[in-house]
């Protein structure tokens, strides 16, 4: 199928569904939808391939393909986040997003967003704050994976830690633990500021123990600091 169009259109919907089809993977598709824990359809199509198909689809107008809104399949949501996520525009990118994210029903959908916020720091940062007053949990993720982009930026330390504390009565699982694998990251890249957070934080007793057993498990700590990071465990 010829990906890289001037103007895709309705009547082009069932080509690209039907061409996605070619690269299912049926003994793959249980296994698929039990690590993603999804209720969308599943195709179990590679990576590599979902990614080859980003890259022909940017080479032409990928926003009219967008404005299609194929959501037929799990694999539809990954290449349309790719896609979204490239979007230099940023009031642009978050019209599309901000469609995107209501349909997510999974942490797979949501953790492959990789943007790139250069020169656009307030404007992703307040798009975080936004995100994580959601009533979605895979909303509230989004907004915390969000912040991943600021650990190594001075004036937003404080911020993040600010925002986890928000996070004192989260019950949804896979929101906890996006917050705990920022903990993580913080306490790798920040070590001397996350020390200090760690004596006041207000993280639920599950965020902060997965953060510490994230912490415990990486190459990049000491066995020291893993030491440390006992005492502080709920």
């Amino acid at each position: 199928m010829e990906l890289v169009k001037e103007e895709w259109t309705k009547s082009d919907r069932k080509e690209f569904v039907l061409y996605l089809e070619t690269f299912k993977k049926t003994d793959k598709i249980e296994w698929t939808k039990k690590i993603i824990n999804t209720n969308m359809n599943v195709l179990a199509i590679p990576s590599p391939i979902l990614a080859k198909i980003s890259k022909e689809l940017k080479k032409g107008n990928y926003l009219s393909f967008l404005d299609l809104e194929l959501n037929d399949y799990y694999e539809n949501t990954c290449i349309n986040g790719n896609l979204i996520a490239s979007i230099k525009d940023f009031n642009l990118m978050k019209k599309y997003l901000d469609k995107y994210s209501l349909k997510i029903d999974n942490w797979a959908s949501c953790d492959l967003l990789k943007f790139d916020i250069k020169n656009n720091e307030e404007n992703y940062y307040n798009l975080s704050l936004e995100y994580i007053e959601s009533k979605l949990p895979f909303i509230r993720r989004l907004g915390l994976s969000i912040l991943f982009k600021f650990i190594n930026n001075d004036y937003y330390v404080n911020k993040i830690f600010e925002i986890l504390d928000k996070f004192e009565n989260e019950k949804e699982y896979y929101v906890n633990m996006m917050a705990a694998w920022l903990f993580c990251e913080m306490f790798i890249k920040r070590k001397n500021e996350t020390i200090n957070y760690l004596k006041t934080n207000k993280l639920n007793k599950f965020t902060i123990n997965k953060g510490i057993s994230k912490c415990r498990d990486s190459y990049r700590i000491t066995k020291e600091d893993k030491d440390y990071l006992k005492a502080f465990k709920k």
